[in-house]
């Protein structure tokens, strides 16, 4: 299922795309599913 306001990653050419509207499905890229990007992890302030 999409989840709305994730963005989504094509482990295959790398595209990122930002889901607008929530699915039953997840978008799909190169005919494979694409997966829930991780977030970047931001440098301590220390």
């Amino acid at each position: 299922m999409s989840q709305l306001g994730k963005r989504y990653e094509c482990t295959t050419c790398g595209t990122v795309i930002l889901c607008a509207k929530a699915g039953p499905l997840n978008p799909v890229c190169c005919d494979k599913e694409m997966k829930v990007q991780k977030p970047k992890k931001k440098p301590s302030s220390d």
